[in-house]
């Protein structure tokens, strides 16, 4: 962390120098370029402790158990029939959800082909004749 620390500190300093640089002469391509250099390097610098932080809470999470969502939750006590906790297993994962079959037209609802379901002569539907 220390380590960090001081990083952060130089970059800010640099980066604070490199500013007053700039503004003092904002046509100045070298102290712009400079300027980016620095504020390149406070990012890094950020990104550093960003992960850092990340890290310590992932190991901190490692420590307590993750809680069930509620909908996992109410799924898995309605399927057990009382109030257990359902983990999540192959037994609870098997069964899709039945969809129900789409609705077919009526041959009389008009629209060219799309209540046509006759078999018999599927490519010639407009000729109002079914060929045996």
């Amino acid at each position: 962390m220390a380590e960090i620390k001081e990083r952060l500190q130089n970059a800010t300093a640099e980066c604070l120098k490199s500013y007053d640089a700039w503004s003092a002469n904002n046509k100045d391509s070298k102290a712009r370029e400079a300027l980016q250099d620095a504020i390149h390097e406070l990012r890094k610098a950020a990104s550093r402790l960003e992960i850092d932080v990340a890290v310590s809470e992932r190991d901190e999470m490692a420590q307590k158990p993750i809680p069930i969502p509620p909908h996992r939750d109410a799924r898995g006590r309605h399927q057990q029939g009382g109030g257990e906790m359902m983990e999540d297993s192959a037994q609870g994962m098997q069964r899709k959800p039945q969809r129900r079959p789409f609705p077919r037209r009526d041959n009389n609802t008009g629209g060219g082909n799309a209540g046509n379901t006759s078999d018999e002569n599927p490519g010639n539907s407009s000729s109002g004749e079914n060929a045996a």
